[in-house]
Formats: C-alpha cells, sequence, structure tokens
C-alpha cells in the first residue's frame, strides 16, 4: 500500500450507466397520436450522471457499471472514454442489453411519462462483479450506490465499504427502489432522498405504513414543512444512516444529522483535503468558512440538528439531472476535504448548472460561478431544529 497510490485514493461510484430517450413535445400531446417535437440522446443514468458531474468538479470517479455491445452501450463507453475516466469497473458483455430510459417532457422540463428498461443492471452488476475491486473501495474516501443495484449486490457493497471505513452514500433512484434501504441502512453513512422517496423509506425501516404522502398547500413556511418532514427523517436517523439530505426540489434541501458529545460525526473517515481538487477546496474554503453554519460544537449530549440551505435561481430547461449534480457536487467536495455544509452548498451551485442546460450533467462547470452560488447559498443556510433528544 503506497502513499502515493492511498493519496490519488478515488470515489468509488456504482450503479446505471443509461441512454436516455428524451421527447418534448412542442404542442400540448394528445392521447393516440403522435405529436410534433424534438427527439434526442442522452447519457445518462443516476450514478453515471453522479461520477460525471464528479468529474466535472475535478475529481476522478471509479465507475463500477456494466454495458453491451449495442448502440447504447457503445454510445455510453465512448462518452466515457472521452472524459479520460478509468473503464476497467465497466463490465462488457454481448449478453447485456444496455440500460435505456425514454423519457417524455411537459413544456416546464419535467418528466410527463417515462418507460426504464434497466433490467441489466440489476443481472450483471453482481456482487462477484463488484468484488474484483475491493482494493478500490478500501482506499475510496466514499462509495455512492445507487438503488439500481440488486439487493445482494447493496449488502455486498456496503459491507465491504463498513468493513475498510469507506463511507456509503445510498442515491435512491426512484420510490419504489428507495425501499432497497431495508437491507444496508446501518451501513449509510448519506443518503439522499426527495420528500417521496423519504416517506417511502420511513415506512419500510418502520415496517408499517406509518407515514403518508407529504401534502402541501404551497403557502407554507421552511419551519412548517420541515415539521412535517421531521418524523420519518429521525426514523432513518434512528436507524443508524447519519446524514440524510432530503430534496425539496425549488425549495432547496434540508441537511440534517446528530450531534453526538459536542462533536458533528458526519464526515467521512478517508477523506484527504488536497485528494482531487486543491483549488476547488481552496476557493470554497475561502468563501464559505467552516463551522459559520453552527458555529462552537454543541455541549455534551445528543443532538438531532436540521439546517435548510435554499435552492439558487435558475432560468430552467430540464430538470432531470439537478439532483444526480447536487450529489455529484456533495461528494466532489467531501471528497476535496470540505466539511458537509460547505459541500452541500456546492452541490446546490452544481444542480444549478444542471437546471440550465438540456444535458444532464453541463459540459463543464465555471468554478468562479459554483464559488458564487455557494457562497449565497451558505450565507442563506438557516439552522430550523436543534435539540436534544434524551
Amino acid at each position: 500500500m503506497s502513499e502515493d497510490f492511498n493519496n490519488g485514493a478515488e470515489a468509488v461510484v456504482i450503479g446505471g450507466m443509461v441512454l436516455d430517450i428524451n421527447a418534448t413535445p412542442s404542442t400540448t400531446a394528445n392521447p393516440r397520436t403522435t405529436t410534433p417535437g424534438k427527439v434526442c440522446y442522452a447519457v445518462g443514468g443516476v450514478a453515471r450522471n453522479i461520477a460525471e458531474c464528479m468529474s466535472k468538479l475535478g475529481a476522478k470517479p471509479y465507475m463500477i457499471s456494466a454495458l453491451g455491445f449495442d448502440f447504447a452501450g457503445s454510445m455510453l463507453l465512448e462518452h466515457w472514454k472521452s472524459a479520460g475516466l478509468s473503464l476497467e469497473g465497466i463490465k462488457r458483455s454481448k449478453d447485456i442489453e444496455t440500460a435505456t430510459v425514454c423519457n417524455v417532457f411537459d413544456g416546464r422540463g419535467e418528466v410527463a411519462a417515462g418507460v426504464a428498461s434497466v433490467q441489466s443492471i440489476e443481472k450483471f452488476l453482481t456482487p462477484e462483479w463488484i468484488g474484483k475491486f475491493k482494493i478500490n473501495i478500501y482506499y475510496a474516501p466514499v462509495l455512492m450506490v445507487d438503488a439500481n443495484l440488486s439487493p445482494p449486490a447493496l449488502v455486498s457493497s456496503c459491507q465491504m465499504a463498513a468493513e475498510y471505513e469507506t463511507s456509503t452514500w445510498f442515491e435512491p433512484v426512484s420510490v419504489i427502489k428507495s425501499k432497497k434501504i431495508a437491507s444496508i441502512a446501518k451501513y449509510i453513512t448519506y443518503t439522499s432522498p426527495n420528500e417521496d422517496e423519504l416517506v417511502a423509506m420511513a415506512n419500510t425501516l418502520s415496517l408499517e405504513d406509518k407515514f403518508l404522502p407529504i401534502q402541501r398547500d404551497g403557502g407554507g413556511s421552511i419551519e412548517s414543512l420541515f415539521q412535517l418532514l421531521k418524523p420519518p427523517i429521525w426514523v432513518l436517523l434512528e436507524k443508524g444512516i447519519r446524514v440524510v439530505i432530503v430534496t425539496l426540489g425549488p425549495h432547496g434541501i434540508f441537511l440534517c444529522f446528530k450531534a453526538i458529545n459536542g462533536v458533528k460525526k458526519c464526515d467521512p473517515v478517508k477523506n484527504k483535503p488536497f485528494s482531487f481538487s486543491r483549488k476547488l477546496y481552496e476557493t470554497i474554503n475561502a468563501s464559505c468558512s467552516p463551522n459559520k453554519i453552527l458555529g462552537t460544537p454543541l455541549s455534551k449530549g445528543n443532538y438531532y440538528t436540521a439546517i435548510h440551505f435554499p435552492a439558487l435561481s435558475a432560468s430552467v430547461l430540464r430538470l432531470t439531472g439537478a439532483g444526480d449534480c447536487l450529489v455529484g457536487g456533495t461528494i466532489a467536495s467531501i471528497c476535496a476535504g470540505l466539511d458537509i455544509m460547505q459541500s452541500v452548498a456546492v452541490g446546490i451551485a452544481a444542480a444549478k448548472g444542471a437546471v440550465e442546460t438540456q444535458s444532464n450533467v453541463p459540459a463543464e462547470f465555471e468554478l468562479t460561478k459554483i464559488a458564487d452560488g455557494a457562497r449565497t447559498v451558505y450565507s442563506e443556510a438557516k439552522v430550523v431544529f436543534c435539540e436534544s433528544k434524551l
């Protein structure tokens, strides 16, 4: 185990590489007939989008996925090659039908309907294939797994990470797939559900449907919204997940975690400042001073803390990549040595870039824009809950 290898360790990302076929009608779509509009291909997949976003912010994520030798697989692989990222973890086989998703968008850039054919991810990303890369997971500061994986693959990946003291991020993907949290919650450091996924995860971990989908009237305060979400958030924290980031669309995010004995236990064990992007670290650290939001450490005890970070105003073209870039920006920042609050601010700035482009991930990020956006978000963040739970 050379010191050079250790310092150059990279986050490992396991999950789907998907070809998106996106259809945007130019007029209101009618049933039982075709509608004029535009159809285009886009490289996608939750894990792939997250990894690409990380690479645009200076990281070199190690991708573990599966692609066929078909048109979709070739297109995805060529794009990955062009980014200069490792191909070693990408399984290729003539038996693999590359994952594909067809989306129909409405006039606001949101998905109105979609069909996903992603069975190959569960079938071919096996524990045996993932196990070939355990040395990468050993050295990784963060392992990111998406819920497209099969339950055995999720358990195997998370157990390896726990054994090697590598922080694990679980991306729920969808309401149905988010329920796979049941077998891995005790291994998870970070998770990033939206409101509906949060409720589904809490019900799964509670072994009963005790939480109903959140109903908003549109006029409530951020504090009142948090009170609605607090019970399911607390379930996730009580089950051992250390950091819960609830995405709220245009309302930003809630960052929730425990503070134990006066020390915030929410940063990864093995993050190494300057491992990936010294420039990102220095720029954000200068504009978003550490510990500014919470201030001095809490007194001894077991505290539950929730912080609201607002979204940035944006000229929205398409919303599909926003959540993935939020996660990608946050993980890249954690790996660069920033704390979780600074990292979330960067993630929100990256999400703004995503919604202002037609692709899932912007062609590039300008560090000055990311820093300006992160500074704005960070300065407007506020603690909405911080109390001892005895």
